[in-house]
């Protein structure tokens, strides 16, 4: 009898652990979670000043509600051969149906690196490589390492630094808000179902910035203009 209740007792613990880090049974994976986690409370994002492939520099926040438009977020890095690649491509595709659907007022798409060896050349010559429209896709890097690792953590961005100057990390789409919040995480590998949560958030009134999304960006301080 005794064994049989050290039995249920412990089942009863494996169970309640088993619950507390799936988040009630619901997802089983870091990955499940955190998606789980931003669609139920979105995450306001930090302070952070990016650059762009003109040598702009500028806050991000600043640029989300200046635009105006919901945005498409992924990460990447210029010299990666592999993942980084396929999700261009994948990004690429997304770009062509925003134009196709007539979107691109109303949503963009932004890829930013975490490598701090990307400059403005580097983001100029990958965009370029792509194929982007820059009234619709947009490249970026941190310019300062510090707030970049303080905004991949709240995007629930893991970059492990691997041989030969190159990275493991995990990919998605990641919906952006004008106010600044990151409000859903998708499966990088169906970009089809990324546009069509956008399209649904722009539908229930997703927040936007009271400057239309043509409004023309003004030369940050510190960087040359445009």
């Amino acid at each position: 009898m005794r064994l049989v209740l050290a039995l249920v007792f412990a089942l009863m613990a494996g169970l309640g652990s088993l619950y507390a880090v799936t988040s009630g049974f619901t997802v089983l994976t870091a990955e499940g979670a955190r998606r789980q986690s931003v669609a139920a409370h979105p995450r306001v994002l930090p302070d952070a000043m990016v650059l762009d492939s003109t040598s702009n520099t500028f806050p991000l926040d600043v640029d989300l509600r200046r635009d105006g438009r919901l945005a498409i977020v992924n990460f990447f890095y210029t010299r990666c051969v592999a993942l980084c690649l396929a999700q261009g491509a994948l990004t690429g595709q997304l770009q062509q149906a925003i134009a196709a659907e007539g979107l691109q007022h109303r949503i963009r798409l932004i890829s930013i690196s975490f490598d701090p060896r990307d400059k403005a050349p580097d983001l100029a010559r990958y965009a370029q490589r792509m194929g982007a429209d820059p009234g619709v896709w947009q490249f970026l890097s941190f310019a300062d390492p510090a707030q970049g690792k303080a905004a991949l953590d709240v995007f629930g961005i893991m970059v492990v630094p691997a041989p030969l100057g190159e990275f493991e990390h995990n990919s998605a789409f990641h919906i952006v808000t004008p106010d600044g919040r990151l409000a859903r995480v998708l499966d990088l590998d169906q970009p089809g179902k990324a546009l069509e949560a956008a399209k649904k958030m722009l539908a229930v009134g997703a927040p936007t910035a009271a400057v239309p999304a043509a409004a023309p960006r003004s030369p940050a301080a510190g960087g040359p203009g445009s």
